[in-house]
Parts: structure tokens; C-alpha cells; sequence
């Protein structure tokens, strides 16, 4: 087999293909790495109550569930799929112009869900992209998806860098100059045709009845690894606001968000030992259990080494997990169901994390930090899901030395 090709050239694929799609990845990782951390910032110097900060980041997670596979289809029977990323980038750069002229929470609301819409397609597509050129041109998909992990690392210290200049108010003008960017992302996004397999967000439309995807074992995984990666909802809506009122610098928020995508990375480098040393569904109940622990240790007041070691289990609660499910659905699901495996993942995490979500505006309004214990509990649903499907799993299932299942 010819090894991965990493950036090289390679026979038959558009030019710089590597490159080009590393640096179309960057892109929406530039938006996320500013909205993710520093959105809810901006929404609080509004005056907007914690539950309504809540809503305004919960209800465009529901909408995407829907509107992203649906832009999916659309993806894969034009036959050139970059075309839905320049519409997704051009829409979501009006919507991030328009937020400039509001200021209350309906218009906001609005604005907010409508740019959810648009965008939703950008990252699946391109992965979808990204992983047509691993298929077809054995092409390294760590080397190229790491470089979106740097890009979301590089916006959020620099995001947190203004923050500490500018307040708030230096959010909108930062998001607005990353969709930019993914507007130049979809202009320089390699063209390869139609898809020979549909993308992950199309394929759950049309998931066949008869599926391995339907195996119980398989589908108490997904839910319980999708429950897990909703219980972060409240780290991703309120940690910079509440690190804030602690007296953290902007400068600070950024490197403790840096600090859990930099362990991430750590851990994709070092994925393939790890498979080879352990059970898979053993590295799942780990993360998950971990889960659990990282939500009851949170609201514990701590110092900025506390809250950066605790950032760091993200390799755990995350990547962990992530990388196991993935791995046991190429052992337990047919290859011509990939594509739904992947879709019914996108599913349950946008259906889980948006309730999340929601209920965290609640929770932190009621209860303030101490709202992350019922992340806990969240995670521990998706820990018992996970031990459940491990226990209805087949004992004499088929796998590669090593890599446990």
C-alpha cells in the first residue's frame, strides 16, 4: 500500500490538494475559536439574563440538526460541493454584518439562528471533502485536520488578547473577519466532483431499514458518547463568563480554552499507540467516567493552574471518547453504512447538545457555577449508556491486534 502522502503532491489529485483543504479547515475554526469562547461574553454586555443567553445559543444547535443534512444533499447532487461552502460562507458573513445592528434579544435571536442555518454545512462539507481526498488519493487526514486544532487555538488567544483590549465589543468584528475567511476558504477549496459515497450529513437521510447501525449495542454507544459530548454545553456557554467574574484576563480565558484543544491534539498523536494498548470500550467508560468527574470538580474555586489542569482532562472527555467510538463503528458497522454512522453521530450530539445547552441557561441562572453538576449527570447518563452497550456488545466480534472491543 502506498504510504499516507501527507502534503506531497499526489497523482491524479487537484493541485495542492493537502494544502488547499488545510487551509479551508482553518476557516470555520477560526470562527468557532472566537464564537465558542467569547459569543456569550458579548451577549452579557447586552444585558441579556443568563437564561436567555442560554436560549440564544441553544436554538440554532436544533436548527442545524435539521438544516445540515439537508444542505448535505444538496452538497453531493450538484456535483461540486465547494459551491455550498462559498453559499454557507457568504451567508454566514451577512448574518455576522447584520448582528452589528442589534442589540436586544429577539433580533439577536433571530440573526443568531439564521447564521446556525447557513452556516451548520461548512464543517461537514469540508470534511467531507477531506476525507474523499484520504479515499482517493491515500492522503493524511491527521496532518491536514490538524492544522484546523492550531487555527482554533491561534483565534482564541488572540481573541482572548482583545477581549483584553476591548472588551466585548471587539466579538462581533472578530467573527465577521473569520467568516471572511471562510468566504477565501470556499474560492481556494479543491474542486473533485460529485462524491462517490454520500457525505455523513446526507446519508442520514436516507439510512436503510435494515441497518447495522439499528444493533443495540451500537446505538446505546452513540447515545451515551453523544450524552458525554453534550455534557461540555455549559463549559462552551458559560466557563469565559464565569472565568471572567473571577477575574481572569482575557488573555487568560483564551489560553485555558487553548489548553483543552492543545490536549486534544496531544492525544490524536498519540491515538494509535493507545489503540494498540487498549480496549476500546474500556477508553470510552474511561472518558466517561472522567466526564463526571471533570463537571463535580468545576465549580470548586481554583486557582488558573487548577483550572488549566482540568482544561487539559479534555484529552479524556473528548478526544478519548471520540476517537473510540469512531474505531468501534468501523468494526461493528458495514463500510456501505459509513457514511449514516457518521450522520446518526452528527444527530444525537446536535439533538444532546442543544438540550444541554438550553437547560444550562437555566441551570447557571439558578444556581450559578454550581449548574455543572448537572453536567455530571449528564455525563453519567452517557457513562451508563456506554457500560449498557457494552454489555449487550458481541463477545466474539472480530478485531485487529490489540485494538480490543
Amino acid at each position: 500500500m502506498t504510504p499516507p502522502s501527507g502534503f506531497r503532491v499526489t497523482t491524479g489529485a487537484p493541485p495542492f490538494f493537502a494544502v488547499r483543504i488545510a487551509l479551508v479547515f482553518c476557516a470555520p475554526m477560526m470562527v468557532n475559536g472566537i464564537a465558542l469562547p467569547f459569543f456569550p461574553v458579548w451577549l452579557e454586555t447586552l444585558s441579556l439574563t443568563d437564561f436567555q443567553i442560554g436560549i440564544v445559543l441553544a436554538v440554532p444547535l436544533f436548527v442545524r440538526v435539521f438544516t445540515a443534512p439537508v444542505a448535505g444533499v444538496i452538497a453531493d447532487r450538484i456535483g461540486e460541493r465547494s459551491v455550498v461552502l462559498l453559499w454557507s460562507g457568504l451567508l454566514s458573513l451577512l448574518t455576522a454584518v447584520a448582528l452589528f445592528a442589534t442589540g436586544s434579544f429577539w433580533p439577536i435571536l433571530l440573526l443568531y439562528t439564521l447564521q446556525g442555518a447557513v452556516y451548520s454545512p461548512y464543517v461537514p462539507i469540508t470534511e467531507a471533502i477531506m476525507l474523499s481526498g484520504v479515499r482517493r488519493w491515500n492522503f493524511d487526514y491527521g496532518r491536514m485536520r490538524l492544522w484546523g486544532s492550531l487555527a482554533f487555538i491561534v483565534a482564541t488567544m488572540v481573541g482572548g488578547w482583545l477581549a483584553g483590549l476591548y472588551g466585548g465589543a471587539m466579538v462581533l468584528p472578530a467573527m465577521a473577519a473569520a467568516f471572511v475567511l471562510t468566504v477565501v476558504g470556499a474560492i481556494i477549496a479543491p474542486k473533485i466532483g460529485k462524491p462517490r459515497r454520500p457525505s455523513p450529513i446526507a446519508a442520514i437521510a436516507t439510512m436503510p431499514t435494515k441497518s447495522t447501525l439499528r444493533q443495540s449495542d451500537v446505538q446505546l454507544m452513540l447515545i451515551g458518547v453523544s450524552l458525554v459530548n453534550a455534557s461540555h454545553a455549559m463549559l462552551f456557554a458559560f466557563s469565559a463568563i464565569y472565568w471572567q467574574k473571577m477575574g481572569f484576563s482575557g488573555v487568560d480565558v483564551g489560553i485555558l480554552w487553548s489548553a483543552g484543544v492543545l490536549a486534544e491534539v496531544v492525544f490524536f498523536l498519540l491515538a494509535v499507540q493507545l489503540r494498540r494498548r487498549f480496549n476500546l470500550w474500556s477508553m470510552m467508560i474511561v472518558g466517561a467516567s472522567v466526564a463526571v468527574v471533570r463537571w463535580i470538580v468545576f465549580p470548586m474555586e481554583m486557582s488558573f493552574a487548577g483550572y488549566f489542569a482540568l482544561q487539559c482532562l479534555h484529552a479524556f472527555t473528548y478526544a478519548l471518547i471520540h476517537m473510540s467510538a469512531q474505531s468501534r463503528l468501523v468494526q461493528r458497522v458495514a463500510e456501505e453504512q459509513e457514511a449514516a454512522a457518521q450522520g446518526l453521530y452528527f444527530f444525537y450530539t446536535g439533538i444532546f447538545t442543544a438540550l444541554a445547552t438550553f437547560v444550562s441557561g437555566y441551570a447557571f441562572s439558578w444556581y450559578g457555577v454550581q449548574g455543572f453538576y448537572l453536567m455530571s449527570l449528564v455525563a453519567a447518563a452517557g457513562l451508563i449508556c456506554v457500560v449498557a452497550g457494552r454489555l449487550l456488545a458481541p463477545s466474539a466480534q472480530p478485531q485487529s491486534a490489540g485494538s480490543g472491543g
